[in-house]
């Protein structure tokens, strides 16, 4: 069993996030079998309810204080993530995740979070399309990729805007679990993705 946290924050934006968790929770499920390879848990600085983009109301499971180990960690983005990467709990929670974590991915505007952190310097990633520039000229110890779907660093993946955090997931399911269960997974969702294009 793999265990992955999701970052939640006011004004998250909410397929950043939902994507990603319905990705790794219906791994391995299928029409008889509910059971999954992965557990899906979230996480906000307090535990208390979020605030999503739009306003989606959403209780954490943890807080930073009693948020278990993880195998995977989600950094998504949205409007809140340009609060979020100024808040020094956050920062420094996600420093101290990253010894201990697998995986790291980001996903939208999440990699703002992560270069504020300084996760992300002298390595080649990819964000939002709107937020290319301020990456690039914020931090330039990092290269921007630009219209990609994800970059994959090893420990450290980061994914374009929104949608695109789900293809970063099947991407994930691939590498750990191989192409068949990620195949199956996106057929039990519906969802039509080339994994041999992503």
């Amino acid at each position: 069993m793999q265990h992955v946290g999701i970052l939640l924050f006011n004004d998250v934006e909410v397929l950043d996030f939902a994507g990603p968790f319905e990705v790794f929770a219906v791994t391995g499920q299928t029409l008889t079998t509910a059971s999954s390879p992965f557990l899906v848990k979230t996480v906000s600085e307090d535990g208390k309810i979020v605030t999503a983009r739009n306003g989606l109301k959403i209780q954490p499971d943890y807080s930073y204080a009693d948020a278990p180990q993880f195998d995977i960690l989600i950094i998504p983005g949205g409007p809140g993530s340009r609060t979020e990467m100024y808040n020094k709990a956050t920062i420094k929670w996600v420093q101290e995740r990253m010894d201990k974590v697998d995986i790291m991915a980001s996903v939208c505007t999440g990699a703002l979070i992560l270069a504020e952190a300084g996760l992300l310097d002298g390595k080649t990633v990819t964000t939002h399309w709107n937020s290319y520039d301020r990456l690039e000229s914020d931090y330039p110890s990092l290269t921007v990729k630009r219209n990609v779907k994800f970059v994959d660093e090893g420990k450290i993946v980061t994914s374009g805007g929104i949608s695109a955090g789900i293809n970063m997931s099947f991407h994930l399911v691939n590498r750990l679990l191989g192409k068949e269960v990620a195949t199956n997974t996106a057929k039990m969702m519906d969802y039509d993705i080339d994994l041999d294009q992503i």
